[in-house]
């Protein structure tokens, strides 16, 4: 029996609630910073760097991307896609371009990927848009040197779901060759029957075959060759932490190649935030990755 079934709904939802576990603010004020953070590393982005916006990977109205590209002559530039959080019900492509801040002047593409977000969309839909979007990016810029992904939160349980994909499905593979995956969650059945299902209406079933946790073999045949970073805040909540700390190990007892972060004097937000500083300790990790540093 799964340790969370022991707790009572009101202990699953304060330790699925990230906002009630920030050291630096109140649970309504934490989630405003962040947006507001989000939002102006956005708008720095768009200064710096080209934009191509609201540019189509499906025929779908919220398939939409928003690409970030360094001003420079080479065409083998890596290219990092992100995928934004807000619990499969909240945030936007529009202001998920925070990331690129440090990156542009480093030669790197960022991409930021739009899904359909509940009630619009349900889980099943945003796992095979974001999977559509990595495979319309690779035709898009088939001159990249290298593809990476990071996700936030529920983007972290999308971008792990991309590495889980059965490719053979689609119309190409794409050679992922790095994954951040900061603050996820990678097995959905302890929010069933929690506030965060509420819009996302998922049945056990759905649940299931979304939960990454469920799909380490599969990610071992298709993104054996990536790196993957799982990456927790200190002040993550103790179930969020777990949901790192468990995925994580099943993935190294699989022989795959990942390394685990516990990122100090962070907490749900401010982890993914500091994206936008090419000082902070990820920013870091990840040029390293890409032989940027």
């Amino acid at each position: 029996m799964a340790h969370w079934t022991a707790m009572n709904k009101e202990e699953l939802e304060r330790q699925y609630s990230p906002s009630q576990w920030s050291h630096r603010m109140s649970g309504d004020d934490v989630i405003k910073a962040h947006v507001k953070a989000l939002k102006e590393g956005t708008e720095r982005a768009r200064g710096l760097a080209q934009t191509l916006l609201n540019v189509p990977y499906g025929d779908g109205h919220g398939e939409k991307l928003d690409a970030y590209i360094p001003s420079t002559n080479t065409l083998d530039l890596p290219l990092v896609i992100y995928i934004h959080g807000g619990y499969w019900q909240f945030l936007s492509k529009e202001e998920s371009g925070f990331m690129a801040v440090p990156l542009i002047d480093k030669g790197v593409v960022v991409v930021a990927v739009g899904y359909d977000i509940a009630p619009k969309g349900n889980m099943d839909l945003m796992v095979s848009q974001v999977r559509k979007s990595v495979v319309s990016v690779v035709q898009q810029y088939s001159h990249i040197s290298g593809l990476y992904l990071c996700g936030h939160s529920a983007g972290a349980h999308l971008a792990a779901m991309v590495l889980s994909t059965d490719w053979s499905q689609y119309s190409i593979t794409p050679q992922i060759r790095g994954a951040f995956l900061v603050s996820g969650i990678y097995d959905l059945l302890p929010i069933l029957s929690t506030y965060v299902n509420e819009p996302l209406k998922m049945t056990e079933d759905v649940a299931l075959r979304n939960s990454p946790s469920s799909l380490v073999p599969q990610l071992k045949l298709s993104s054996s060759d990536c790196q993957i970073v799982v990456a927790v805040a200190q002040n993550d909540s103790p179930e969020f932490r777990k949901q790192s700390e468990d995925y994580f190990k099943a993935l190294q007892a699989s022989g795959l190649k990942v390394t685990m972060e516990d990122v100090p004097n962070t907490d749900h937000f401010n982890i993914i935030e500091q994206l936008v500083d090419g000082e902070y300790h990820l920013t870091k990790l990840l040029l390293k990755m890409m032989g940027k540093s």
